[in-house]
């Protein structure tokens, strides 16, 4: 078969958070050099400039076709708005693929609709697991993966987990990490030192994000949170670029009320990751930071009980720590110096995109889906 060739529909990528564009970057310049014709959906879930705009810029990503524009509200408010919208341009544009990205609600809003009108989906980021239903991202994730025709594996045990839920095994391809793809590619433009220098910052830092709603969404426990960011502090400067999530919880409960904190704005893509680079140590409860720390070899303490990417920690500087475990674990790393070894993931080679595009091609063109 021709990879050349052209696809008669488009492939449809949908998009609605930070991570789904740092990982839909590679897979799209992929399919393009295979001659796909693509358009991009932005939902709008993240419509905040620095969480969303900014990255098309700085990751060379196509400007969106449309942007439905649904912004923030309840998980049923929100999804419902986004299939909604969703519906109207699958069935205006008649795609012969939809690729939808990670775990967020534009993800299973997208994998919902197109299933109903009968459209093949890809799901980048299939298998991952924390077997932790009280995450809405564990819900989304699961039944994307059931409505998928191709799951597109990150990591190895990802093909186990889809095996033990039905998941047929020539429906899944373990093709590597896109988001490390992002990331190698962009390894010359992460200046620590312009970071530093255009915010302040000393030069040993440990670099905080914290948005999950386990953590920041009740006030009480935010405010716990706080105290124990604060302890952290106590050791060392700690930099926290504050996502909107959780934004007025934290600052309620004095965040800012530290002089060794330093409260940023969101920061874009290669700002972000420059300062990830220059951190002493990252505390975290997002899940590609994870990834991302283990391949920049950043020690990693995320705040959570469980982990969907098990695989940073056996093979990254990842540790997944309580409330009462953070301070303790943060002192541990800065007396010790932690660096990670050089030994990565599977896969993890920066060519995960292209990999991604052979399967979708593959599967378009056995499926007459080509021109």
């Amino acid at each position: 078969m021709n990879r050349r060739e052209i696809v008669v529909s488009p492939i449809v990528h949908v998009l609605g958070a930070r991570p789904n564009f740092v990982k839909a970057a590679p897979v799209i310049g992929a399919l393009r050099a295979a001659g796909a014709d693509q358009a991009v959906i932005h939902t709008g879930q993240h419509y905040d400039a620095r969480m969303s705009e900014i990255f098309f810029d700085e990751l060379g990503l196509p400007e969106p076709d449309v942007n439905l524009g649904v912004g923030s509200g309840g998980h049923a408010e929100q999804t419902a708005a986004l299939m909604v919208g969703l519906e109207r341009e699958f069935t205006s544009r008649s795609p012969v693929l939809v690729i939808v990205y990670g775990d967020v609600n534009s993800t299973i809003a997208a994998a919902l609709v197109a299933a109903k009108l009968h459209i093949p989906v890809a799901h980048v980021e299939a298998g991952l697991r924390s077997f932790d239903m009280t995450m809405p991202e564990e819900v989304n994730r699961r039944l994307t993966d059931q409505l998928s025709d191709i799951c597109l594996v990150t990591s190895p045990e990802g093909i186990g987990h889809l095996a033990n839920e039905g998941v047929p095994v020539e429906r899944a391809h373990l093709v590597g990490n896109p988001m490390i793809d992002t990331l190698l590619a962009n390894l010359d433009s992460f200046d620590t030192g312009r970071v530093r220098e255009a915010h302040g910052l000393p030069d040993r830092y440990v670099l905080a994000t914290m948005h999950r709603p386990a953590n920041v969404d009740a006030p009480e426990t935010a405010a716990a949170l706080v105290r124990h960011l604060h302890g952290v502090a106590d050791l060392a400067d700690l930099v926290i670029p504050v996502h909107p999530r959780g934004r007025a919880n934290l600052l309620a409960a004095g965040l800012d009320e530290h002089d060794r904190v330093h409260v940023l704005e969101p920061l874009g893509y290669i700002d972000f990751i420059a300062a990830v680079r220059g951190a002493a140590a990252v505390v975290t409860d997002s899940g590609g930071l994870q990834e991302e720390t283990t391949i920049l070899g950043v020690p990693c303490l995320t705040v959570r009980p469980n982990t969907e990417r098990p695989i940073t920690i056996t093979h990254g500087t990842n540790r997944l720590v309580t409330f009462a475990e953070l301070v303790p674990g943060v002192r541990k790393v800065l007396e010790s110096g932690a660096q990670a070894g050089d030994r990565k993931p599977p896969l993890w080679d920066g060519h995960a995109g292209p990999r991604i595009a052979e399967v979708v091609m593959t599967y378009l063109g056995e499926n007459g889906a080509l021109g």
